[in-house]
């Protein structure tokens, strides 16, 4: 039997040798860069007729990388190979295939700071955002192979005479992987490790803005000793790559994380059965967010003001989970807004390469002009109170924006705008509170800061979405302790990192045999 699982330990950079640790993993994979990318299919690398580049939204300047823009036809070499691979590692033992996934944790864990490092030139991730990340795709692969060894074993059911019953758990086929550029390594790394550990091919597209961190995992997985097309990697477009893995009849699920529109757009396709499929392919969607902190008169103001910063601009506000929309009393409004806007105000805003620096650039161009529009609509909306403007430098900075007095039903309140801006919504009761936190399309993460033992009982019961904190920041869920996945648009609820999860990768097989 596998040991316990526990969570992977962040790094505390208080430590200097830590620090300097981390400063020598820089060092290393900027020695590196640009990195030469490949596809890999069938067990072979290959290259394509165009290449495109990934840069550092911190310099702009700086190519990371230069990867194959993957055709049609690539995609559908790739879920060939997994198909034809899948006759075989579809029967492998399970103990197998959860020794390759913990193999691939422990290259992670051996090679930490260094996958850290390349999130923090890719993405503008911070050190500690950037070591989280990691943390999390080690947690994955050791939590999953443990989930796997629990589904190996017998099924209890419920005992008739005259017969043995079995129930095991089946793979289901070539798996379409097509995970987000925000969690690039966690993400990328929970959605592959669950498919391959219940016996599922793989067809990797990571996305455009993160192929080089992407490009290493691949490398682990070879050296982890993955057989030849069993996972395949293809880089390029969500409209080429994406949809050729999603249509084809031979691709048995898809597991996304991206945004609301695009996971729509896969249930849909996914729904059809095209000439020659013979299942209703499977679909697991994780998209957006519009997430609230709900502030009530009696809370603690000054541990809300520390979650509401740290849960609005940690990571630029680039996560499905970030709090978007605080919803406080008006009792309390004046006093809680002064706290976060004196700590927000404090946030370092540059290079993230710089331990000092807490906020970095947002991902791409398009990113910071569609941020930079939202904050131009919040000033019509509400008055903007931090904040509002780009960063310095040459990278594509936001400065963490909070616009107050927005109002219930504004479209800073309803639409997900995937960077640092805070709308700030006061209520004049806890009834008013819950009804604006549930007035989204969406419902996926929130949390209510509250010293009434009957309210948050309340809450527990009435505020809708899949990740209920209280008294607490609404992100950094960890893996096992914070199953992760939300309701209504924010997807299918899949509550990645907890139990339920591997079942959506298999189909339960029921033996019954008269004795």
């Amino acid at each position: 039997m596998l040991p316990e699982f526990k969570n992977e330990p962040l790094t505390d950079f208080s430590v200097e040798s830590h620090r300097s640790a981390f400063a020598g993993a820089l060092k290393k994979i900027e020695a590196s860069l640009p990195v030469e990318g490949s596809n890999r299919i069938g067990g072979k690398r290959v290259g394509a007729a165009r290449q495109f580049e990934s840069v550092n939204p911190c310099r702009k300047s700086q190519v990371i990388g230069r990867f194959p823009e993957g055709t049609v036809e690539d995609a559908a070499r790739a879920v060939e190979a997994a198909a034809k691979a899948f006759e075989t590692w579809g029967r492998t033992t399970p103990k197998e295939r959860w020794e390759l996934v913990l193999r691939i944790a422990g290259i992670l864990r051996d090679r930490k700071h260094e996958f850290s490092a390349m999130m923090v030139f890719e993405e503008s991730k911070s050190w500690a955002e950037a070591d989280g990340d990691t943390a999390e795709a080690i947690d994955f692969c050791e939590f999953y192979a443990r989930d796997m060894e629990r589904l190996a074993n017998p099924e209890p059911l419920t005992p008739y005479p005259g017969e043995k019953n079995e129930l095991e758990y089946l793979p289901l086929g070539v798996c379409a992987v097509i995970p987000p550029w925000n969690f690039p390594l966690a993400i990328l790394t929970g959605m592959t490790t669950a498919a391959l550990v219940t016996g599922n091919t793989v067809v990797l597209k990571p996305s455009s803005d993160s192929p080089a961190i992407a490009n290493m995992f691949m490398d682990a997985a070879e050296e982890a000793g993955i057989p030849p097309g069993v996972l395949n990697f293809v880089t390029g477009g969500g409209a080429t790559v994406g949809n050729a893995f999603v249509e084809n009849p031979k691709t048995r699920m898809v597991a996304f994380t991206g945004s609301r529109d695009v996971g729509v757009e896969i249930s849909e396709k996914t729904g059809r059965v095209p000439k020659g499929q013979i299942w209703i392919k499977r679909a697991i969607l994780e998209m957006g967010g519009k997430d609230f902190i709900l502030v009530d008169e009696t809370a603690d103001l000054e541990e809300a003001a520390k979650g509401v910063v740290a849960a609005a601009f940690g990571f630029q506000g680039q996560k499905c989970s970030a709090c978007s929309r605080l919803i406080v009393h008006e009792k309390v409004h004046d006093e809680l807004l002064a706290k976060i806007v004196e700590k927000t105000k404090k946030l370092k805003v540059g290079d993230v390469r710089d331990p000092e620096m807490q906020v970095g650039a947002v991902i791409n161009e398009r990113a910071q002009k569609k941020i930079l529009e939202y904050v131009d609509i919040g000033r019509r909306e509400g008055k903007v109170v931090a904040g509002g403007e780009p960063g310095p430098g040459e990278g594509f900075f936001v400065v963490p924006t909070i616009i107050d007095g927005v109002k219930p039903g504004a479209r800073l309140e309803q639409e997900e705008i995937f960077g640092p801006v805070l709308a700030v919504i006061p209520v004049s009761s806890f009834e008013e509170g819950v009804a604006v936190a549930n007035d989204t399309e969406y419902g996926l993460t929130g949390a209510l800061y509250s010293r009434d033992r009957e309210r948050l009982d309340r809450g527990k019961r009435e505020l809708f979405c899949g990740n209920l904190y209280l008294n607490r920041k609404c992100t950094g869920a960890l893996v096992g302790v914070h199953p992760f996945g939300g309701f209504n648009m924010s997807g299918t609820d899949s509550k990645a990192g907890g139990r339920e999860y591997l079942y959506l990768f298999t189909q339960a097989k029921a033996i019954s045999e008269k004795i």
